[in-house]
Order: C-alpha cells, then sequence, then structure tokens
C-alpha cells in the first residue's frame, strides 16, 4: 500500500483529493492546522471511503508555513508508515490584493505558505522517495499562473514561482522514478472561489450573482470545476500511468485559459 500525504486535505480541492486517492487504494495523511476540522474530514473521508478498500486516512496536524512542524509531519510518516510514496502539496490562497497592495508582512507570510513550505516538504521527502525507487510530487497551484488575475497578486507571483521550481524539481530524480508534476486548477466550485468572487462584489459595488455570471461566462465550459474533476488529474499524475509525465504543468479549467 502506497502512503500519500496531502496538504489542505480538510476541506476543498485537497479533501477531494484525498478522498480520490483513498478510493484508489492509498493510505492517505491529510495535514491542516486545525486538529478539529482535520480528524472530522479523516472520519467523513473514512465514511466515503468504505469498507471496499484496503485504504487508510489518518489526520495529522501540521503547519506548511512552519519549518519545525513541517519535518515534525514527515518524521512522523517516516516512523508510522515507513515513508511517503505520493506528495500533494496543496495550500488554501492568501487574501486578495493588488501587486502594490501587500505589504512586506503579508508578502512573507504568503511566501512561507505558498512557496517555501510546499519546497521544505519535497525537499524532506524526494530523497527518501529516490531511494525507494518511486515517488509521485504534485503541486496544486494555479490557472493564474498562465493568466494573471490582478487581484490574486501574492498567488500569481509565488505560484509562478512554484512552477518553476516543479520544473527544477523534475530534473533531480527522474531516473529513480520519481516525478514532479503541477495541476493548475481554474475556476472551480469551492469557499475560496467563493470569498474571492465575494471581495469582487464589494469592490466593484456590484452584485455577487451577477460577477459569478460574468466569471462563468469566460469558460468555454459554462461552469465552474468541481473538486473531484481537478482531484481526478491529481490522482493521475500520481499513479503508475503517468510514468513518464515529468516537469509539465497540467491545466485543468474547461478551456478558459487562452494562452496554447
Amino acid at each position: 500500500m502506497r502512503t500519500a500525504l496531502v496538504g489542505g486535505g480538510a476541506s476543498g480541492i485537497g479533501h477531494a483529493i484525498a478522498e480520490r486517492l483513498a478510493c484508489s487504494g492509498d493510505r492517505v495523511v491529510i495535514t491542516g492546522r486545525h486538529a478539529d476540522t482535520l480528524e472530522a474530514a479523516a472520519a467523513q473521508l473514512c465514511r466515503a471511503v468504505g469498507d471496499g478498500t484496503a485504504s487508510e486516512v489518518h489526520a495529522l496536524v501540521s503547519d506548511m508555513a512552519d519549518p519545525a512542524s513541517a519535518a515534525a509531519a514527515m518524521e512522523e510518516v517516516e516512523h508510522r508508515h515507513g515513508g511517503l510514496d505520493v506528495l500533494v502539496l496543496n495550500a488554501g490562497g492568501p487574501p486578495p490584493g493588488g501587486i502594490l497592495d501587500l505589504d512586506d508582512t503579508r508578502w512573507q507570510e504568503a511566501s512561507e505558505l505558498l512557496l517555501l513550505g510546499p519546497l521544505r516538504l519535497a525537499r524532506l521527502a524526494m530523497p527518501g522517495m529516490a531511494k525507494r525507487g518511486f515517488g509521485r510530487v504534485v503541486f496544486v497551484t494555479s490557472t493564474a499562473v498562465r493568466q494573471p488575475q490582478p487581484d490574486l497578486a501574492a498567488s500569481v507571483v509565488l505560484r509562478s514561482a512554484v512552477t518553476a521550481a516543479a520544473k527544477l524539481l523534475s530534473l533531480e530524480f527522474a531516473a529513480e522514478g520519481v516525478t514532479v508534476n503541477c495541476v493548475a486548477p481554474g475556476a472551480t466550485a469551492t469557499e475560496r472561489r467563493t470569498q474571492i468572487l465575494a471581495n469582487r462584489a464589494r469592490a466593484a459595488h456590484r452584485g455577487f450573482d451577477e460577477l459569478d455570471a460574468q466569471d462563468l461566462a469566460q469558460i468555454p465550459a459554462g461552469r465552474a470545476a468541481r473538486p473531484a474533476e481537478i482531484a481526478a488529474a491529481v490522482a493521475f499524475l500520481a499513479s503508475d500511468d503517468a510514468a513518464y509525465i515529468n516537469g509539465t504543468v497540467l491545466t485543468v479549467d474547461g478551456g478558459r485559459t487562452e494562452t496554447i
């Protein structure tokens, strides 16, 4: 049984990824900062998976932005499960704001969450994966990297850096069976999307439903993604079938991104 660590597994895209991997038979460890919500999410995942698979779901309280917490989480996984096979680096987005609106403190906080924290976990996990001859690292980023949104400056800048870092990481242990890729979701039906649209509605003094409709009209598919659809992309990249896919970005956005 392979062991997968999924960041932000208590809700949204992370929760959907954890469920998909667990249903595929992986042992899944979900991480997050709040013990109560994390334990509740793990219990819900156990019920969703049911008795039809041999998979397990565990909760591990950890703050990706805290170096000591990240190291302790990796040590716990090594101690309990003998190593990590799949690492899904997923974190909630920082507060909205334009490129000139964010002060140094907010940039530093966002950097720890979106860039330094994920890199730290990858650095801790990948050598062990290489020794065992198998590893999958998947960064969950955003299509805003390819089509920047001005009011999401921290996400655009730092996830662009993550995309570059993932490309470099993909060169390190490819010959040992370790792949590194990104999944870039577009608009997805999560609490995060609702918060972003609500913020835009307040700033523009317009109605939420109006901005929601305007946003969906820009998507050829005519709707936001379901979290399970993002999870399916991550699960594919984490599978044996994706062994020769390395250093790339899989965009999941219903056709919205305009670049080729």
